[in-house]
């Protein structure tokens, strides 16, 4: 089952802490939202483990 990566900006402090730590530089900010690059992301999860308030989750996605 493929998995995503899902960011809740409506909880995410916009710190920006995630980004640099991503070895695949797949995160990045906009002026209001954290967002990520699904074709660089390997979902190695350093970015779940970091956030402070669980903005960052994995999620199993079924294919349509």
């Amino acid at each position: 089952m493929p998995v995503i990566l899902v960011i809740n900006n409506s909880i995410c402090l916009q710190c920006g802490g995630c980004v640099p730590l991503c070895p695949e530089d797949a995160l990045f900010l906009t002026f209001d939202h954290l967002k990520y690059d699904t074709d660089l992301c390997t979902l190695c999860g350093i970015c779940i483990r970091f956030c402070p308030v669980a903005a960052i989750s994995e999620e199993d996605r079924i294919a349509i």
